[in-house]
């Protein structure tokens, strides 16, 4: 069995048995890599760096040293996350050859658990969109099938997990380029509470939405790299001067109180829909208590993109005149409409956010969790033009972000948790997730859910075994959340 077919928790207790060197596992990976290129995973690949590393985490297993949790587990970072000594170009000619001074704090924590690193996976410019490509790495590739988008911006990272180029990843998730890309690769991906890992780079700590987290193949994988990055720190605005409040009771399915919303206000394909709600009722099998919630996070869409667009435009408007020709239309596009904003639109925006808060944590005094699709449809094709409205199931179904993500770009305005985790496939074979959402500092409640739902459910949950209903319609959804402009 090769190295990089084993489960990271696997791979770091055969390299602490001396059943598996450092060295034999690094160079697995870079094998994975090179045996792959048409993959376009990495930006970067620090094959040097990671063998020196890797002989050195050799020496330490051989002494008898203490060593971390991840000793010797070969691991990626998405190119939006600084690496110290490693370049960091955001994916984007402005920044293509910066090298930083300093690790991310997950990435600082990483390392400290021993963990090396093998290279930097691939983005678009600054994580703008949800299409695997900009112009200075050209276009990231399915493992699963080319023809379809891996999903975005953690694309890199979800693709190399997936292609066993390293069973760990670090991504980073603006609207859900942790969740989305997961959920196109069939793994597993968190964007956790707001502070709880903390994101020092981000230009405003006050009012964060982009979000640095594990990816990996299963939930356990996912844990262990999350108990190694989490953390408050002082630094940050949201850092607690304490340990992670936990919940206190047991977890268990048995009793859950599941908020279950197959749709956002927008389409959905008829197969997501079948597979996500038999994984539920799969849950309910086992005792826990579902109730059908209506939520129109579509209405969000115009005040997250006041949001998304004005950032890009503060940080990235002033390099257009030098590097215009060298950069995504996309961005381009995305900065002028930035520019359009007001300020009056950016707190309409906040006051958005602030609603939409306070309604879910409403909404989670009754519910234990809020469980729905990842994305309404599967992986869209990968020549799909996310400028225009898309297509669900045949049918145009709007702009991109409310037709097919309005599940998760809600939790970054609001600071909430939630993952996605595999819970199917269609019937041409494409990966379907399922999001888990939760309270503030429910991350672990959250990741423990979801290894119970993946013993009941399964990764091997194939389309068809399930209940096979019609799609919902964006006009059969009554609005709950009160997303008006009304004071």
């Amino acid at each position: 069995m090769d190295l990089m077919d084993h489960h990271a928790r696997d791979l770091a207790a055969l390299i602490r048995n001396k059943e598996a060197s450092p060295v034999e596992a690094v160079r697995s990976a870079l094998d994975r890599i090179d045996g792959r290129r048409e993959l376009n995973a990495f930006i970067t690949v620090t094959g040097e760096q990671a063998l020196e590393a890797a002989r050195q985490a050799e020496a330490a297993v051989m002494k008898g040293e203490m060593l971390g949790p991840l000793h010797g587990v070969p691991y990626s970072v998405k190119d939006l996350t600084l690496t110290a000594g490693v370049r960091t170009t955001m994916g984007s000619a402005i920044y293509e050859d910066f090298v930083p001074k300093e690790d991310a704090v997950a990435v600082a924590r990483a390392k400290a658990a021993g963990a090396i690193l093998i290279g930097k996976t691939t983005t678009p410019e600054f994580g703008h969109k949800q299409v695997a490509a900009a112009p200075i790495f050209g276009r990231t590739l399915s493992p699963i099938d080319p023809r379809y988008t891996p999903g975005a911006s953690s694309s890199g990272a979800a693709v190399a997990v997936a292609a066993g180029m390293g069973s760990l990843a670090l991504g980073t998730d603006g609207g859900g380029s942790i969740r989305i890309p997961a959920s196109c690769c069939g793994i597993v991906g968190l964007k956790a509470s707001l502070g709880v890992v903390p994101n020092l780079q981000a230009p405003d700590l006050f009012s964060a939405n982009s979000f640095t987290g594990p990816m990996a193949r299963d939930v356990a994988d996912t844990q262990l790299l999350f108990d190694v990055i989490k953390g408050f720190d002082l630094r940050d605005p949201y850092g607690l001067g304490g340990p992670m409040p936990r919940r206190a009771t047991p977890v268990s399915l048995r009793g859950l109180r599941v908020a279950w919303l197959p749709t956002a206000g927008n389409p959905v394909d008829s197969e997501v829909e079948a597979v996500t709600t038999a994984a539920v009722r799969a849950m309910e099998r086992e005792g826990a208590i579902v109730e059908d919630v209506l939520l129109n996070f579509v209405a969000l869409e115009r005040h997250f993109l006041v949001v998304l667009q004005s950032m890009l435009a503060a940080r990235v408007g002033a390099n257009l005149e030098r590097f215009g020709n060298r950069l995504d239309a996309t961005l381009i596009d995305a900065v002028q409409k930035g520019r359009r904003h007001s300020a009056v639109d950016l707190h309409d925006a906040t006051f958005a956010k602030t609603r939409c808060f306070g309604e879910l944590q409403a909404l989670l005094e009754r519910f234990d969790v809020l469980v729905s699709p990842t994305v309404s449809a599967p992986p869209l094709p990968i020549d799909m033009d996310v400028s225009g409205e898309i297509e669900i199931a045949g049918r145009p179904a709007g702009t991109i972000r409310g037709a097919w993500y309005p599940y998760t770009y809600p939790m970054n305005l609001t600071g909430h948790p939630a993952l996605s985790m595999p819970c199917g496939r269609s019937s041409s074979g494409l990966p379907i997730g399922l999001q888990l959402a939760g309270r503030w500092y429910d991350d672990d409640y959250l990741l423990a859910i979801a290894g119970l739902i993946e013993r009941v459910v399964g990764q091997a949950h194939v389309f068809g075994g399930g209940l096979k209903t019609g799609g919902h319609a964006a006009s059969d959804i009554h609005e709950v959340l009160v997303l008006d402009d009304t004071p």
